[in-house]
């Protein structure tokens, strides 16, 4: 496992995580002066300054991407679903523009809540075939762009609103039955908030091998946790046990960056560098 202590080489900043402190340029040139080298931005945080100044930026800090977010939102009802073909072909397009590695798909939950508008429905079966056709129907577009797509499983808490993907295990089954070949153009990115709970992660760590392992992300789950979906903690703060998930990834040949990503209104109400020199630090010590 490789030593973080000495250094922060390996520790990508996910944008959101001081979404609230300042737009995607700010966040950049904050990265840049505390000696970040990577970044995963969001979309929105794109399109506020636009794709062609996100793109200048990074590319003048000197910064790499260690992915992009987000896609997916794949479930719709029928009116909707050229809008998910077309969104998710931008996703693309943009990721390609700005140097992305990798897509990270949060692939949505009922049609209503993954794109409001849409009927309601109550079927999550259905929802998780509509999740694979669409992703099949991606796949082929990002193929041509040789930009990867990597599946996040999201915490069972989030399947009906955000993703109806909860285990690393489903996710490797649609990686396993769209890309038997494993060519690299599709996988998990695996973000410890959301995993660390699963009885089987070790073995479908072990499972994934190096090519399908995309992007690792860390923070911390609290207790209590007084919001399911932003009251994360910084490293070291709860109970996830970050060092042997990294240990395990690693085993399989990850090499990539430990992308830290915080949904926190308590952290978005510090300022913008007492949070990155706290990851910094946490990344040298916990993680």
């Amino acid at each position: 496992m490789r030593d973080f202590s000495s250094d922060h080489r390996w520790l990508s900043l996910n944008t959101a995580t001081v979404r609230k402190q300042g737009d995607l340029v700010e966040i950049i040139e904050a990265c840049a002066r505390h000696g970040i080298r990577a970044i995963d931005p969001w979309r929105d945080q794109v399109a506020s300054v636009g794709l062609d100044r996100a793109a200048r930026a990074v590319r003048d800090a000197g910064l790499e991407l260690s992915g992009y977010c987000r896609g997916g939102m794949f479930t719709s009802d029928a009116s909707r679903r050229g809008e998910v073909r077309d969104d998710n072909r931008r996703c693309v397009d943009e990721a390609k523009a700005l140097g992305a590695p990798c897509i990270v798909l949060v692939v949505g939950g009922l049609p209503q809540y993954s794109r409001p508008g849409s009927e309601a429905s109550k079927d999550i079966a259905g929802a998780r075939g509509q999740v694979e056709e669409a992703l099949a129907e991606l796949l082929d577009y990002a193929r041509q762009a040789r930009l990867p797509l990597a599946i996040e499983p999201l915490h069972p808490a989030y399947a009906a609103d955000r993703a109806c993907v909860n285990t690393t295990k489903q996710a490797l089954d649609i990686c396993d039955r769209l890309d038997p070949g494993r060519s690299g153009m599709l996988g998990v990115a695996l973000d410890v908030y959301h995993i660390w709970w699963d009885p089987e992660l070790m073995a479908q760590i072990a499972r994934a091998g190096r090519d399908r392992l995309l992007a690792f992300h860390v923070c911390d789950w609290l207790v209590p946790t007084r919001d399911i979906l932003n009251d994360r903690g910084m490293m070291g703060d709860g109970v996830i046990d970050i060092k042997s998930a990294r240990a395990a990834v690693e085993a399989q040949g990850f090499s990539g960056y430990s992308e830290i990503e915080i949904f926190s209104n308590d952290w978005w109400g510090k300022p913008m560098d007492e949070v990155l020199r706290t990851c910094i630090t946490r990344h040298k010590t916990v993680v």
